[in-house]
């Protein structure tokens, strides 16, 4: 495991070793340890009876070793991969029930063009030759080995790293919820896990990315921190998903009447299960003890207990002081506004989820008592990021873009003021440049604002022509005969389905239309001809 390429207690750098690159395995499970041991010391061998003995320890406390961190790593992706249901069941109580089916089906196929995409060229992009001697002290933009996974030893990591990319595809799935085709979507899942992702992972995690904190010679001699991926696997979901959603356009009905008319007050267009989006919410919170805690890769390297131990902590104490300080602060303002407190499940809910985004890539390096702090800011910037969206008339199903997005370049920026020294020194080897609340000097945080930067250009660069041309071909946004009956009506054959709120006279006079004089309701386009009906647009249901 890579805690064993590195002297001293540092933080476990995300990259397998190559083949060949640590003692053959035992392939003996007949045989009790010891004895597999044994048998790898060769007979004529003059070595001492305790230099033989010591070596045969040495043995079986690596094959030991391997076996704890591998079963680590299953733990850790496991509960990784489980925050897909945490994913389904938000997303599923976010929108209407007709198209419960339809946004079901699209969290299943994250998981599963991720794997697929992931395991062809996404992780040889993202790891390919991180340790192969001639790449040693390199910089490359990219990997170029290990393609479906050939020349992998430590094929664990790969699990792990899959989850991971899983999760950065999923956040834009309730983003673009009930109005996105299906096709549009999955080419979307194969681009941003086969190539965009990896690209940033290449950059952070591995020692050949120029940002890395694990090169000999990092950026400004601290490099780029994300300990479990504030900016890499968040930042890009939620930038991802602000892009899709600002091309694709709002939900029928969310800021404009039927003739395009801007609404005087938005349509909040509530899900129809708070109790499916509370499930969501915990089972979120609980998978991501594996996201956070599982990112130090290794548990059996020195130290490697209180690595894992304050990340729990501060996971826990962010989450938590998030939750009241976006409830407090959104009561607050409805008060002022209305003369009214409210407590709100959505914002205390999404304001959870905001302080667990916000210190997954500094959960490691800060103290506890920043931890709350985190959390507390991060409520504050989940609300107003929130709310600058209603007034841009951009339309979030979820509120992935302020949780995931925001308060992923927040994490980030906060490591560059909180990054404990003790922490720092103990995670990654090296404090010389700490947080500035520590009297940094400021390079960690200049670091810090390096990596978010890039990470914006990076994604923006590709994904914006990608959706861009998705739309111009008509791949983009669904049908607007399939949005007014409900994606699961048009795409799933679930017509018996009794669905409220849906004007069936209007769908049944549109499905008599040719299907070139729909329009499609993006940023660019009008509202459906209604020309050959006899409804008004009074009569729609929204």
């Amino acid at each position: 495991f890579p805690s064993q390429t590195r002297t001293g207690s540092c933080h476990l750098s995300k990259i397998p070793k190559i083949v060949n690159s640590k003692p053959e395995p035992i392939m003996t499970p007949a045989s009790g340890v010891y004895d597999a041991c044994k048998s790898t010391i060769p007979v004529n061998t003059t070595n001492s009876d305790t230099a033989v003995q010591e070596q045969i320890l040495q043995c079986i406390a690596s094959s030991n070793a391997n076996s704890i961190d591998t079963f680590f790593l299953i733990y850790a992706s496991s509960l990784v991969f489980f925050m897909q249901a945490g994913f389904a069941m938000l997303c599923a109580g976010s929108v209407q029930k007709k198209n419960v089916q339809n946004t079901m089906l699209k969290n299943l196929l994250d998981a599963c063009g991720a794997a697929l995409s992931f395991y062809a060229v996404g992780f040889a992009f993202a790891f390919g030759g991180s340790y192969e001697e001639e790449n040693a002290g390199k910089t490359t933009f990219i990997g170029t080995s290990y393609f479906f996974l050939v020349g992998m030893d430590d094929v664990m990591f790969w699990m792990f790293q899959f989850a991971f990319a899983a999760t950065s595809a999923t956040i834009v799935a309730g983003t673009l919820a009930e109005r996105c085709q299906m096709t549009a979507y999955l080419c979307y899942s194969l681009v941003l896990t086969g190539f965009v992702y990896p690209v940033v992972v290449h950059s952070v995690w591995s020692p050949q990315g120029f940002l890395s904190s694990n090169r000999d010679d990092p950026l400004w001699g601290c490099g780029f921190i994300d300990f479990a991926g504030s900016t890499v696997v968040h930042f890009t979901g939620g930038l991802t998903a602000l892009v899709a959603t600002y091309l694709l356009g709002p939900r029928r009905g969310r800021f404009y009447d039927f003739r395009g008319r801007l609404l005087d007050t938005p349509n909040p267009m509530p899900g129809h299960s708070a109790a499916l989006q509370m499930l969501g919410a915990f089972v979120l919170w609980f998978g991501w003890y594996g996201f956070n805690t599982g990112s130090a890769i290794s548990i059996t390297g020195p130290d490697q207990n209180k690595i894992i131990s304050i990340a729990a902590v501060n996971t826990t104490l962010a989450a938590a002081s998030s939750c009241f300080s976006a409830l407090a602060a959104n009561y607050i303002i409805a008060e002022r506004r209305t003369g009214e407190g409210e407590f709100s499940l959505k914002a205390a809910m999404n304001g959870c989820l905001s302080g667990l985004v916000a210190i997954t890539g500094g959960c490691a390096v800060v103290e506890p008592w920043a931890a709350v702090i985190i959390g507390l800011f991060a409520g504050l910037i989940y609300l107003f990021s929130s709310s600058a969206l209603i007034r841009l008339c951009i339309d979030d199903a979820v509120d992935a873009v302020p949780v995931h997005m925001s308060n992923g370049a927040f994490g980030s920026i906060a490591v560059g003021l909180f990054g404990s020294p003790t922490r720092l020194e103990l995670a990654y080897g090296h404090s010389n440049h700490v947080g500035l609340l520590y009297s940094g000097d400021g390079i960690l945080l200049g670091a810090q604002f390096c990596g978010v930067l890039f990470v914006l250009g990076w994604v923006t660069l590709l994904m914006f022509p990608f959706f861009c041309i998705l739309n111009y071909f008509g791949w983009f946004r669904s049908d607007v005969l399939n949005e007014i009956a409900g994606l699961d009506a048009s795409y799933h054959g679930a017509r018996h389905v009794d669905v409220d709120g849906v004007d069936m006279e209007l769908v049944a006079q549109l499905r008599s239309q040719p299907k070139n004089s729909r329009n499609r309701f993006s940023r660019s386009s009008a509202e459906p001809n209604l020309s050959t009906t006899n409804l008004d647009s009074s009569d729609v249901s929204m």
